[in-house]
């Protein structure tokens, strides 16, 4: 008998936690408390119209005039605090932006991934496919995040100067070269003291005008 009022018991135990979390669900409201990830990137309690575009949402019209001033109706999203010039909690104000896309922003609005695997110095000079995002406090039309050719522009920290140096010094050595990381014109110039001091002069020349760079294709420093 006491055996089988064992799982009696165990049921309506049970049934008693059951009941209360239903209780404290509707009591809550049957709201998540979890904060969405854009908060993160939201100052609490700034200025609306400072607060990065993640964390408003704003009325656009791409049928505005391009490169004229124009303002844009917007409301923060869920969970974010900001307050007007006078300090008083704000949820709806207005922005005013240049009508222009994010690709046609200036360089300095965005930033784009770089590229290490490219030349810097050939003729023409090359570029490389980048993707670009806009900075938080940037507003803009379109997408803020964009694909852009970009000219190879990255230094693998050779310095022009010490390379003028070594080529002026100890460029009947192939100093010059070898700093430059080409090794097989380094040991072409050491075996040939230079080429008799005419492939000293040309690479003084060279890198002087900065024709000649590091052998992994990036600029000088």
């Amino acid at each position: 008998m006491a055996g089988g009022l064992r799982p009696l018991r165990g049921l309506r135990a049970l049934c008693r936690v059951l009941l209360f979390l239903s209780q404290f669900c509707i009591l809550s409201g049957g709201e998540s408390t979890e904060i969405p990830p854009y908060v993160m990137k939201c100052p609490s309690n700034g200025l609306c119209s400072r607060l990065p575009a993640d964390c408003i949402d704003c009325t656009t019209n791409f049928s505005c005039i391009y490169g004229k001033p124009v303002t844009f109706d917007c409301a923060v999203k869920p969970s974010v605090t900001c307050v007007d010039q006078d300090f008083k909690s704000q949820k709806n104000f207005i922005i005013n932006m240049t009508c222009r896309f994010c690709w046609q922003l200036p360089e300095t609005d965005y930033e784009c991934t770089n590229s290490t695997s490219c030349m810097t110095v050939s003729c023409p000079r090359q570029r490389y496919p980048a993707n670009c995002t806009v900075r938080d406090h940037v507003h803009c039309l379109g997408n803020r995040t964009f694909p852009k050719m970009l000219y190879c522009n990255w230094t693998g920290g050779y310095k022009w100067s010490t390379a003028l140096a070594l080529s002026i010094t100890l460029g009947g050595f192939g100093a010059d070269r070898f700093y430059l990381g080409q090794w097989r014109e380094g040991l072409g110039k050491l075996f040939s003291f230079g080429g008799l001091g005419i492939w000293t002069l040309i690479d003084v020349l060279l890198i002087g005008v900065g024709y000649v760079g590091p052998a992994d294709g990036s600029l000088y420093i």
